[in-house]
C-alpha cells in the first residue's frame, strides 16, 4: 500500500489479514541508494500473533488429503506465474538484481518449486515390517511437525534479527527452524533453540572452488565460471570465489577469464542488456570493497574490476551499491580472500599442479557447500568429486539443479539437506506404531 510521501508501506500477513504496525523500518533502493520502501519493525507481540494463527490454521491443515494440499499448491504457483512481471520487477527493486535475472530464474523457480512439492506430496511411502514369530506388524507414519510459522497456514512478519527473529527462534510453540544466512546467525539461533531442543535445518555460506584441470573445455569452462563468479552479484551462497588452474594452462585461463570477465556488464536493474546490478546494501558493497583493500595490503594482483576499470552509471543511480566483477590473483591459500565468504562479485584465480595438491587446498577452508570440476577425464571426475568435502560437486556445468536429490553443505556450510524426500522428513514427525494380532 501506498504511504506518505508516495513510499510503499508494507504490512505484516498474520491470521490471513494484513496488519499495520506500530514502528516502521527504511528500505532501500539499492540501484539508487534512495528510501522506496518501509517495513514493518515487528517484535514479540506480532510474532505472537502469527504464531496462534499458524496453532490456529493448524489442526485444520495438517488433516487436510494430500491431494487438497496439492491444489492448493498449484493454484499457488499459477498465481506466481500469473504475476510473473509484477514479481520480477518487485524482486530486482528490492534486491538489485537486474530485472532479467529475476523474470528468467528467480520467480520461474518460485514456480518450480511449489510444483514440484505439490506432486512430490502425493507420492511417499511409509515402511513395514513384519515379525510373524511373535505376531506382530510394524509400520512408521509420519504427521506434521508444527508451527514453522507457515486464514493462519502462512503468516508474513517483517522486523530485524534482534527483535523479530530471536523472538521466533526462542518462541515455545515453534518446533523447528528452517534459516538460511551466516554462520554467526546461525550460532545464535542454535543458542537461542537449544533449551527447546528444536529441529534446525541450516543453510549457511560456502566458499566454493572452481577447479580445472588442463583438459578442460576451455570454451565452456571460461563463461561458464564466469557466470559462476558473478551472477547476481556473486550474491549466490553457490557461487565460485576459489578457482583453482592446472599450471600448464594457467596462463591461458587467466588471460581468457579477465578477458570474459570484462565483458561482463555492470548496469541498471532495468537494462536487458546487463548482466550484473547492485549488491543489496551499502554496508555490504563496504564489507565487499574492504576485501579488495585487504588483498591489496596482502601484495596480491587486482586485474580487473574494483579500482582497475572504470565504472559507468547514469547520473541517478550514482549513489547506488555497484561493483564491477574482480579477479584476484597471487594470492595466498591463507588469506581472508581465500578463507572467508565475500559474498560479492570477487573470486580468486591460483594455479596448482597435481590432483592430490588441489583436493587438499580446495578443502581447506572451514565450508563445504558446493565446487565444480572440470575435466574431460570421466575416472577424475568422480575421483575428485568423492573427496572434495562439498555437499554438492558439479563437474563441467553449474546450478543445474534436481529437486529429488538433497541440497546442503558440510562442516560450517551448514546442517540438515533440502530437498523431496529430505523437506519431507525434516517438516514431519516419524512414529513407529507396532500391532499385535
Amino acid at each position: 500500500m501506498a504511504g506518505r510521501g508516495g513510499l510503499l508501506m508494507l504490512e505484516n500477513f498474520i491470521g490471513g489479514k494484513f496488519l499495520p504496525c506500530s514502528s516502521y523500518l527504511d528500505s532501500y533502493d539499492p540501484s539508487t541508494g534512495e528510501v522506496y520502501c518501509r517495513v514493518p519493525n515487528s517484535g514479540k507481540e506480532e510474532v505472537d500473533a502469527a504464531v496462534e494463527a499458524a496453532r490456529a490454521a493448524f489442526p485444520g491443515w495438517s488433516s487436510r488429503s494430500p491431494q487438497e494440499r496439492s491444489q492448493v499448491l498449484q493454484r499457488l504457483a499459477d498465481l506466481l506465474e500469473q504475476s510473473l512481471e509484477e514479481l520480477a520487477q518487485a524482486e530486482s527493486k528490492d534486491q538489485g538484481k537486474t530485472v532479467t535475472l529475476a523474470r528468467t530464474m528467480d520467480i520461474p523457480r518460485a514456480v518450480q518449486n511449489f510444483r514440484f512439492f505439490a506432486s512430490s506430496i502425493l507420492h511417499h511411502t511409509s515402511e513395514c515390517t513384519q515379525m510373524d514369530h511373535l505376531g506382530c506388524l510394524h509400520y512408521t507414519v509420519r504427521a506434521p511437525a508444527g508451527i514453522a510459522v507457515p486464514p493462519g497456514v502462512v503468516n508474513i512478519v517483517f522486523g530485524t534479527g534482534p527483535r523479530v527473529g530471536e523472538a521466533l527462534v526462542s518462541h515455545p510453540e515453534v518446533p523447528l527452524i528452517s534459516f538460511t544466512g551466516s554462520q554467526p546467525t546461525a550460532e545464535r539461533i542454535t543458542q537461542l533453540s537449544a533449551p527447546h531442543c528444536k529441529k534446525l535445518s541450516l543453510e549457511l555460506g560456502g566458499k566454493n572452488p572452481a577447479i580445472i584441470f588442463e583438459d578442460a573445455n576451455l570454451a565452456e569452462c571460461i563463461p561458464t565460471t564466469v557466470r559462476s563468479s558473478f551472477a547476481n552479484q556473486g550474491e549466490i551462497c553457490l557461487c565460485t570465489s576459489r578457482i583453482f588452474v592446472q599450471k600448464s594452462i594457467y596462463s591461458e585461463f587467466l588471460k581468457r577469464f579477465v578477458e570474459a570477465t570484462r565483458m561482463w556488464k555492470v548496469g541498471i536493474p532495468s537494462d536487458p542488456s546487463a548482466d550484473m546490478g547492485a549488491l543489496i546494501s551499502k554496508a555490504h558493497l563496504e564489507k565487499v570493497r574492504s576485501y579488495i583493500k585487504k588483498a591489496r595490503m596482502e601484495g596480491a594482483q587486482i586485474l580487473c574490476g574494483e579500482g582497475v576499470d572504470k565504472l559507468n552509471l547514469p547520473p541517478r543511480n550514482q549513489g547506488g551499491y555497484f561493483m564491477l566483477p574482480t579477479v584476484i590473483t597471487d594470492v595466498k591459500d591463507e588469506s581472508c580472500c581465500m578463507k572467508e565468504e565475500i559474498f560479492g562479485p570477487v573470486t580468486c584465480v591460483v594455479p596448482f599442479d597435481s590432483e592430490e595438491e588441489v583436493i587438499q587446498r580446495a578443502n581447506n577452508v572451514k565450508y563445504g557447500l558446493a565446487a565444480t570440476v572440470w575435466s574431460g577425464n570421466v575416472g577424475r571426475v568422480h575421483r575428485v568429486a568423492k573427496k572434495l568435502q562439498s555437499g554438492l560437486v558439479w563437474t563441467n556445468c553449474w546450478l543445474i539443479r534436481e529437486l529429488n536429490l538433497p541440497f546442503g553443505g558440510m562442516k560450517s556450510s551448514g546442517v540438515g539437506r533440502e530437498g523431496a524426500k529430505d523437506s519431507y522428513e525434516f517438516f514431519t514427525e516419524v512414529k513407529t506404531i507396532t500391532v499385535k494380532h
